[in-house]
């Protein structure tokens, strides 16, 4: 599996995300321009000492990406409204999840024009979830579905 964050904002989140990256063995891809530096000190708090483990790479935009990684994995994005719930949705081993900055998310048009889009089920009042929240929702579902979790 990988985890993908376009444009992160939010230093902690990102170290948060990056640690149940190395929880996991999930790869985890960041994608330029991001709202910090890499080595900010709530990055590497958040993360504690688990960098170290963390399967790291960061790409100076989308199309890098696309490039390098995203013509050979399946891209499943997320969307607080858009999509598939992800307990209806069948994730595959190797999926690359990506999930947006955590003012706007994904863009529309970049949703528009992917297949996989899935959804975490939200009831009440809230607009969204936490960024690094949903990234461990969605990556344990994913494992889950994919068959991933036996034997962990």
């Amino acid at each position: 599996m990988h985890i993908v964050l376009f444009q992160p904002e939010i230093p902690p989140n990102t170290g948060n995300v990056a640690r149940l990256c190395a929880a996991t063995k999930t790869t985890l891809h960041l994608i330029e321009p991001l709202g910090f530096n890499i080595d900010d000190k709530h990055v590497k708090r958040a993360g504690l000492d688990y960098w170290p483990h963390v399967d790291l790479h960061v790409w100076p935009g989308w199309y890098a990406f696309m490039r390098e990684v995203g013509s050979h994995v399946r891209l499943v994005l997320t969307s607080a409204r858009a999509g598939t719930a992800i307990q209806d949705f069948a994730f595959s081993s190797g999926d690359a999840l990506v999930l947006g900055p955590e003012s706007r998310g994904l863009p529309a048009d970049m949703v528009a024009e992917h297949e996989h889009v899935v959804r975490i089920p939200i009831w009440g009042e809230v607009r969204s979830l936490n960024m690094s929240t949903a990234a461990g929702i969605v990556l344990y579902q994913a494992l889950a579905n994919a068959g991933e979790l036996t034997g962990r």
